[in-house]
């Protein structure tokens, strides 16, 4: 296991996607994958701590910046299509990449408002201690499906360096610089994850509220 990890590291550190791809297909990418899903959560947590903006404004920036840009590409390209009879030929796949990046950094921010489904109103009329527990089992799920997002997610980002995959439409725009999102959105999912766990665990002990009932776009 150890030597498989080694091995890994290696082929990161050789920048060459191919080795990388070939390194990850062993079974202790999912030791390595768990460390970086956790460690790369802690360090975004450290990195909202001393900028104050990035915690407020992260996700919401990404995800208004890729909404506009969809939409400016779309309205620009269907006016040139059917008014100058001309059409970029990346119009219609770049779109769909930029939705990938808005959607995934948007379930970190949901997670981060706690809109997601949270049965809110049936855990209000919990005790206390398994309200608790309740939010602790949500942190366990959302790290261990960002774990599992994060090994396959890098996985195939890794195929897709090592094939040279280009977007359709262009001639030098990488896929994998897009797919790359995904395992970086779920460490982003990871980091508001124990961000709320510790939130949740301080205001346990302090006697506070633990249930906060909130909506899909809340901040």
């Amino acid at each position: 296991m150890f030597g498989d990890i080694s091995e890994i590291l290696s082929a990161v550190l050789s920048n060459d996607a191919w080795m990388i791809s070939e390194a990850l297909t062993s079974n202790a990418v999912w030791v390595l994958g768990g460390a970086v899903t956790l460690l790369g959560g802690v360090l975004f947590l450290v990195i909202y701590h001393y900028v104050p903006w990035l915690e407020r404004n992260l996700e919401a920036s990404v995800m208004v910046s890729t909404y506009l840009l969809i939409g400016v590409i779309i309205f620009v390209e269907v006016f040139r299509r059917f008014v100058l009879n001309v059409q970029s030929s990346w119009s219609t796949t770049l779109p769909p990449f930029l939705f990938l990046i808005m959607t995934w950094v948007g379930c970190a921010y949901n997670v981060k408002t706690r809109s997601h489904l949270t049965f809110s109103e049936f855990r209000l009329n919990m005790p206390r201690k398994l309200q608790f527990l309740c939010l602790s089992l949500d942190a366990v799920l959302w790290i261990g499906f960002s774990w599992i997002i994060v090994v396959t997610s890098t996985q195939t980002v890794a195929n897709s360096a090592a094939n040279f995959q280009v977007m359709m439409g262009t001639d030098n725009l990488l896929q994998w610089w897009f797919l790359a999102s995904v395992p970086l959105s779920f460490i982003l999912i990871s980091a508001r994850t124990i961000e709320n766990w510790l939130l949740d665990l301080k205001n346990f002990r302090a006697g506070n509220d633990l249930i906060v009932t909130s909506a899909i776009g809340a901040d």
